[in-house]
């Protein structure tokens, strides 16, 4: 560009008036100018490894993969390498390989256990599957305020709650007994067969006592899979709406206050709360309209 001419001067535009429009130094320009246009890559110092870098990475995957272990490091890698297959190999060109090819152990993942969840846990009829959850509040003189709550799947509803300051197996079963004595009208043996109840794996929800009152009561178990909190999704969900409409912000004094305020907002939830999912409209309203479609059709 600087040695073009200028169409109204007929003169060259020059490297000063270049540069300075430009807004590059000068010195950059001369060092681009002189330099070579090719540049040969630097060549290996030192001595050739008697193991090249594919056998290398070779012997390093095929180690990993033997290894009764996980999450093994460059070192133990190296270390088996060089002592005992007796390859002549430095630990820094162990980490370096292992590094450039994604096989430092935060990488090397455990592998997760076969997803068998079938993608829904929506019913198509009440009363088939209820889950149950519970979470902690603290309050400034009962200290931690256990809420435990029952929804049926099939519409998100409330069908029984619980407020405590013992999270033991016992309360966790008061909300159970609720929905018992609400939708079937008793809570003697087999009032409620074949509900199932999903719960996770709490102390509370495999404790003996917790599971042989819901056979007694005719229902089935029906856990989570560990690590997979989405299969309780309608309590955890219920309980995240709860936190956010009830809960945060708010400072409860005891426990009698956190009683009130559930209470308040289940009765809110069940008869007003539109969920997309049942066409906006709220759970109570969603299940009179189910057991009217038989009804509607005679």
């Amino acid at each position: 560009m600087s040695a073009a001419i200028s169409p109204s001067t007929q003169r060259p535009y020059g490297v000063q008036r270049v540069c300075r429009v430009w807004a590059v130094a000068r010195s950059s320009f001369y060092a681009a100018a002189n330099r070579p246009a090719e540049t040969a890559p630097p060549a290996r110092r030192g001595p050739v490894p008697p193991v090249d870098e594919t056998s290398l990475l070779a012997a390093i995957q095929a180690d990993l993969a033997a290894s009764p272990f996980q999450g093994e490091g460059h070192r133990k890698v190296w270390a088996r390498l060089r002592y005992g297959l007796g390859l002549p190999v430095g630990r820094n060109r162990v980490l370096r390989l292992m590094r450039e090819n994604q096989l430092l152990s935060p990488h090397r993942r455990p592998p997760r256990p076969a997803n068998d969840h079938d993608g829904t846990i929506v019913t198509e009829a009440p009363n088939v599957l209820w889950g149950t959850d519970a979470t902690m509040v603290q309050t400034v003189e009962d200290g931690r305020v256990w809420i435990f709550a029952a929804l049926d799947h099939f519409n998100a509803e409330v069908i029984g709650h619980y407020v405590s300051t013992d999270g033991s197996r016992f309360s966790a079963l008061e909300p159970l007994s609720q929905a018992v004595t609400a939708r079937f009208g008793a809570v003697g043996a087999d009032a409620a067969r074949g509900v199932s109840v999903r719960a996770d794996n709490g102390p509370q929800y495999i404790a003996r006592h917790f599971t042989q009152q819901v056979k007694h009561w005719g229902m089935a178990m029906s856990y989570a899979y560990p690590y997979q909190p989405e299969c309780n999704g309608i309590a955890e969900r219920w309980f995240r709406t709860l936190k956010e409409q009830t809960i945060y912000g708010r400072i409860f004094c005891t426990v009698a206050e956190v009683k009130a305020a559930v209470a308040d907002f289940v009765a809110r939830y069940n008869a007003c709360w539109p969920l997309e999912r049942l066409g906006y409209r709220s759970p109570l309203d969603y299940r009179a309209r189910f057991l009217d479609q038989p009804k509607a059709a005679a």
